[in-house]
């Protein structure tokens, strides 16, 4: 055991001497190229005493960085976390100088805006170096995962031995769109989870062959969304169990005069707490649990990046943005993570160019703010994210569900089986393969869930085909004025900061800047007038008039507005109308005069039947919830290539039916029990939460308590 241990301080301090050599290196080289960095007095110094400057330069860096950095990122917890993830580079260029400044050799000196240059390349070449020494030392290895966990927990009780259960969701990535990136080779690490000793894998509809004969660890399993497909009904109900008055990613409430969208902060509380009282349920993640970068928060005692504690002011453990100062307390994250910002801004700007050379079609606008949101998405938030579910792991917590977005962003502006969309699948597998290290390393046995909330369906806007938005259509329904754009003027593709997008990145940019989540044009109360209120969300829109206290029959629109239901069910961008009906309670209208109760879709079909089984189920479904809207459309939709067409400024949507966007995946380890019995489909979020509850029991670990929350609801 001594020798063992001396053999290990030895390794520590040979690695450490190693980082300080290459930092030194570093630094004179740094000194060479930069004019307003020496290392030397005005009269010029020896070779000796350059590299001994530099060499106690670098010592003082590296000194500072310890232990002055954790005590600068405590004192600037209020600080935006995206500003703090700027101003990382101005405090390191701080201590860079007063590292200098404290030298013994007496030298030494940089001009502020080169001090930062210097900190950055400094610290980024100490991290890499540090992390390529550490990965061929298994131990250095597990040692530095560890230092990613919650300090927290090493006061808390031990670690149980059963095996903990962790979720990841790739938000938006469709079955279909895994199983083509597993065929082509973009997701190997997922690929070696299904491969066979044979060499051939069947995944759903794809044979992939492995030729190494790797015995399969999960099993992939498509599933069903409901008619609301996107990732605000899905992830409540994965979450919490209830997807019940989630009509869409925004609506219209008649009783309360307000808009609700699924990623605004105060409507997340209260779709949360009403799933709570729905289900009595405090959630999946209530005992021993953590959520990172969700919706919801699932009950979890550990929530980062969660939207729904958004608002929140108090409690250290309830800060929305904790994840961001977690990771940002190391220099040489945040300098690594800005790189690659910069790189995929970049990458976008090159991307759309491209794109707007070839004159690809569809296509969208990617310009104004954009490229940043997509940065945010598919590098800063993936890596708080990552690292947080990393430090989870090693803490050994019992649940675990994140949530990676920078897929379904990519995908709504570039579409989904694109080239950008697969390098995005290309980095997610990166990122699951370091989860799945961290799980080797952690205190405990852990099982890796992955699966998504929801597909996306390509397809052009509805706009981009006709040159009206839907609002023009209704207006024109409802005989009033149409703006000049919708009357034969060609269409133009609009800014991205003028589309009301359902992405989770914006979303999640502008509270990590504590901005406003109210979306542009979006009244939060719209005025009480005779003018209907027109949602989108993908390509289901949601038309309500919000002068009529209860939802609408399809009686009373006629006799309000006659042309209305025969304009939007006889459009060819149209695919069908749902309504509420006075002698058949509800109908789904579509065109040349179409009405057919919803009694009896299942033997006439109509309209619905383009759009697959489980539509009528989905519809009646919808039809029961409190806060429908009068009248729900769902765009047309073509079964030969997967095509609708998106109400918002998306080439790749979800959120209606139609398409992949209603087929997600479900990959499960082989060690739990099979998510659905034989010939059965997994349907509706609600029912893959029922799964996971079930494998929670089957690790016999403490068990997930109904009720609790829901009585401190009521009670409140």
């Amino acid at each position: 055991m001594r020798c063992v241990r001396w053999r290990r301080i030895a390794s520590q301090v040979g690695r450490s001497a190693t980082v300080w050599a290459v930092s030194t290196l570093t630094m004179l080289v740094l000194a060479g190229l930069l004019p307003d960095f020496r290392l030397q007095s005005a009269d010029g110094d020896s070779a000796t005493q350059i590299a001994v400057t530099a060499a106690c330069g670098a010592g003082a860096f590296g000194v500072l960085s310890v232990v002055v950095w954790p005590l600068l990122i405590r004192l600037l917890l209020l600080v935006p976390a995206l500003v703090l993830g700027l101003l990382v580079f101005f405090l390191n260029g701080s201590l860079l100088l007063l590292a200098l400044r404290i030298n013994p050799s007496g030298r030494g000196e940089a001009a502020p805006e080169t001090a930062v240059i210097v900190a950055a390349a400094m610290s980024a070449v100490a991290s890499a170096t540090g992390a390529a020494l550490a990965v061929r030392d298994d131990d250095a290895y597990r040692r530095r995962l560890l230092r990613l966990a919650d300090r927290r927990r090493r006061a808390g009780p031990p670690c149980a031995v059963t095996p903990g259960l962790v979720c990841v969701q790739l938000d938006g990535v469709g079955h279909d769109v895994l199983t083509e990136a597993i065929r082509k080779g973009l997701m190997p690490t997922v690929g070696r989870w299904l491969a066979t000793v044979d060499g051939m894998q069947e995944t759903g509809d794809v044979m992939r062959e492995t030729g190494d004969g790797i015995q399969p660890t999960h099993r992939l399993t498509p599933w069903r969304t409901d008619w609301s497909s996107q990732t605000g009904a899905s992830q409540l109900g994965i979450l919490h169990g209830s997807t019940f008055d989630v009509p869409a990613f925004r609506w219209y409430e008649k009783d309360r005069g307000e808009v609700m969208v699924c990623n605004r902060p105060t409507s997340a509380v209260e779709l949360q707490r009403r799933a709570i009282l729905h289900t009595g349920d405090g959630g999946l993640l209530t005992v021993d649990g953590a959520s990172r970068g969700n919706l919801f928060g699932g009950g979890a005692g550990e929530q980062a990046l969660v939207l729904s504690i958004a608002t929140r002011r108090r409690g250290r453990d309830h800060r929305s943005r904790a994840g961001y100062f977690a990771y940002f307390s190391d220099p040489a994250n945040a300098v690594r993570t800005a790189l690659s910002f910069v790189a995929e801004v970049a990458r976008e700007i090159g991307q759309s160019v491209r794109a707007r050379i070839r004159r690809q079609r569809p296509r969208v606008s990617r310009g104004g703010l954009y490229p940043f949101v997509r940065a945010f998405a598919t590098v800063v938030e993936r890596d708080v994210v990552v690292a947080a579910v990393m430090g989870d792991l090693l803490a050994g917590r019992t649940a675990v569900y994140a949530d990676l977005v920078a897929y379904d962003e990519v995908a709504h502006h570039s579409g989904p089986h694109s080239q950008d969309a697969e390098k995005v699948l290309q980095r997610l597998d990166r990122s699951l393969a370091l989860i799945e290290k961290a799980a080797e390393h952690a205190p405990r046995p852990y099982r890796i869930v992955i699966l998504s909330d929801h597909g996306q369906s390509p397809g052009e806007t509805f706009r981009a085909r006709y040159g009206l938005t839907l609002a023009d259509l209704v207006r024109a329904g409802c005989g009033l004025p149409v703006p000049r754009r919708a009357m034969g003027v060609p269409p133009r593709v609009e800014q991205w900061g003028s589309t009301r997008s359902g992405a989770e990145a914006r979303t999640a940019v502008r509270a990590a800047l504590r901005r406003p989540v109210e979306e542009k044009g979006e009244r939060h109360r719209p005025s009480r007038g005779s003018e209907p209120i027109v949602l989108a969300s993908g390509n289901l829109g949601l038309v309500s008039f919000p002068d009529v206290s209860h939802r609408m029959t399809k009686e009373e629109i006629e006799a309000r507005h006659p042309a209305l239901l025969t304009t939007l069910a006889d459009h060819p961008g149209i695919g069908f109308l749902l309504v509420r009906s006075e002698a058949h309670d509800g109908v789904l209208l579509g065109p040349y005069g179409t009405e057919i109760p919803l009694a009896e879709l299942d033997e006439r079909p109509g309209p619905l039947a383009r759009f697959g089984p489980g539509a009528a189920d989905a519809v009646r479904r919808t039809h029961s919830f409190p806060h429908t809207a009068d009248i729900m459309v769902n765009s047309c939709h073509d079964p030969a290539d997967g095509e609708v067409l998106a109400f918002e400024e998306q080439i790749g949507s979800h959120g209606g039916l139609g398409g992949a966007q209603s087929r997600p995946f479900l990959l499960s380890p082989l060690t739990l029990s099979a998510p659905a019995g034989e010939g059965e489909e997994l349907t509706g979020a609600e029912h893959v939460h029922r799964v996971l509850r079930r494998w929670l029991r089957e690790a016999n670990g403490p068990q997930v308590p109904i009720g609790t929350e829901a009585e401190e609801e009521r009670a409140a």
